[in-house]
């Protein structure tokens, strides 16, 4: 029986090694690829060893557009993610609470709105969104991709606190009421402390999918020095003239390293957080 255990234990590390030498396969291809001559990328593409290091496609990269470096393009994708992370945060907690603790009136009808919104494609409010906010003036603003996460947050991120909140005992909450708490002294007392694995998880997603936001971007930003990460990226491809793709491959992994780096430092966090928001009802 150990034997066969043992035997059980060995097929299982291999296939879950080769599956994850799969995934991350198209990563390890773009770190090459932007180590390789301009050259070998295509002519060499199912090699993974560069002839010889070509680190000027990092400098090239950095160096960006004309006056335009590449930092510029981080910083504003830091800016912009920071400030969605921060509104997500902020607006998503208050409006869980509302609908997990709170009763009043159209609560069931404006939850039932919630999960709609969940379900609806962002296709369909893009044009009705993109009116809106020319109406405001707000196109060519950064307005258009930070407002939104501070009145409402995302619906995901809304239900996902909904189930954890509900998971915590209602006599934290009359224990509290009992020695004088408002709703608002439960919420920031009782409530939020409790909520910091599921709150953590929310900032992670929020972070990933932010950073990572290429249509938003596209559509309300026209100025170059207002760019982020993802439109500076698209800039290195021109299908009328040569692409540049050592420096574009380089600076592609140059924008993975933050969520790299979040990953490798808050990965317990994600696990926790989704395990205890998942099984809640």
């Amino acid at each position: 029986m150990a034997a066969r255990s043992r035997s059980r234990s060995i097929v299982y590390h291999l296939f879950v090694s080769v599956l994850g030498l799969f995934m991350i396969y198209p990563i390890l291809w773009t770190l090459a690829s932007s180590l390789k001559p301009e050259h070998e990328i295509f002519i060499k593409a199912s090699s993974l060893i560069p002839s010889t290091l070509e680190w000027s496609n990092y400098a090239k990269g950095w160096k960006g557009f004309g006056t335009i470096g590449f930092s510029i393009f981080f910083r504003n994708s830091a800016f912009v993610t920071v400030m969605v992370v921060i509104g997500t945060l902020f607006s998503s907690t208050l409006v869980a609470f509302g609908f997990a603790r709170m009763k009043f009136k159209l609560r069931t009808a404006l939850f039932a709105c919630l999960m709609i919104t969940m379900m609806l494609p962002h296709q369909v409010t893009l044009i009705p969104q993109y009116i809106l906010f020319q109406k405001l003036g707000w196109v060519n603003t950064y307005y258009p991709l930070i407002v939104p996460a501070f009145i409402g947050g995302s619906p995901f991120f809304i239900f996902l606190l909904i189930q954890f909140i509900r998971g915590i005992p209602r006599e934290l909450d009359e224990s509290a009421v009992m020695d004088g708490c408002s709703p608002y002294g439960i919420f920031l007392r009782i409530v939020l402390p409790l909520c910091a694995p599921a709150l953590v998880t929310v900032a992670i997603f929020c972070f990933y999918w932010t950073w990572d936001d290429f249509l938003g971007p596209l559509i309300y930003l026209n100025d170059v020095k207002k760019h982020t990460v993802s439109l500076g990226l698209r800039m290195f491809a021109d299908p009328s003239s040569v692409t540049a793709w050592g420096p574009m491959f380089s600076m592609s992994v140059l924008s993975l390293l933050p969520q790299f780096l979040v990953f490798l430092f808050f990965q317990k966090y994600i696990v926790e957080g989704i395990a205890t928001t998942g099984i809640k009802g």
